[in-house]
């Protein structure tokens, strides 16, 4: 019997005449928990999103690993790279910022026009890099993965920066990834694409909601006092930092 560690990095779960690796099925469960940890602000998104991604990176740094498919899919793989860094940036961000008045880790916000045009300005200038590198390395589809690893960066900083849009990002991210996916034969990620993509819209909402009655604790990168320490707070009125 294989003991839970050797279980994890080479088991398999059989699926009809197929089988799933385990560790993209774990990987992406670990996606979906950061996730919904995100959804409600919560600090605890990042760290559980790493273990995720290191999950991840393991199945997609080559297609012949799990016999799926004969080429690496790079655009996959190097975002998991992306999340890990931009994760670490928003596990520090989110633990210095101020919360929000609610007791989130972030108070939401639409991002303001400057900040829009800096997004797009970065797609655009993302996607045509990433798309020139995954040429030159080799890539499943480095049309499609370009795309996906360019939006995966985007949306993620843009959910450090607690700005509303980047489930906007995710959304246009999920509709390419599922169809490139299903086309790889990664099935689990693929199904998990497509939740994420009903997931994100659950989460746009909440975030939109959230926005209208949480005043932003800082519209910039300066860090704000702790609640506790403002003229306005009363004892026991908030609750303490939520991780």
């Amino acid at each position: 019997m294989m003991n839970p560690v050797t279980w994890l990095l080479e088991g398999t779960i059989e699926v009809g005449g197929g089988y799933l690796s385990v560790r993209e099925v774990v990987g992406n469960l670990f996606g979906l928990a950061s996730a919904i940890l995100g959804m409600r602000r919560l600090v605890w998104a990042w760290p559980v999103g790493l273990v995720g991604n290191v999950l991840l990176f393991t199945v997609f740094l080559g297609g012949e690993i799990g016999q799926v498919t004969e080429e690496p899919l790079w655009g996959q793989a190097g975002r998991q790279i992306m999340f890990a860094a931009v994760g670490a940036y928003g596990w520090w961000k989110w633990r210095r910022s101020a919360r929000a008045d609610d007791g989130g880790a972030v108070a939401p916000r639409w991002a303001t026009g400057r900040e829009r045009a800096l997004l797009l300005a970065l797609a655009v200038v993302g996607y045509v890099v990433c798309y020139l590198l995954l040429g030159v390395i080799g890539s499943y589809s480095p049309t499609t993965e370009a795309w996906i690893l360019a939006g995966s960066m985007l949306a993620t900083y843009g959910m450090a920066r607690g700005w509303v849009e980047f489930w906007l990002v995710w959304i246009a991210v999920d509709v390419v990834g599922v169809t490139t996916l299903v086309d790889a034969g990664y099935y689990p990620t693929a199904f998990m694409y497509l939740f994420y993509a009903v997931f994100v819209v659950w989460g746009f909402v909440t975030w939109w909601r959230v926005s209208a009655r949480v005043a932003p604790a800082t519209s910039g990168d300066t860090p704000q006092p702790p609640l506790e320490s403002r003229p306005d707070a009363e004892n026991g009125q908030h609750e303490g930092v939520r991780a």
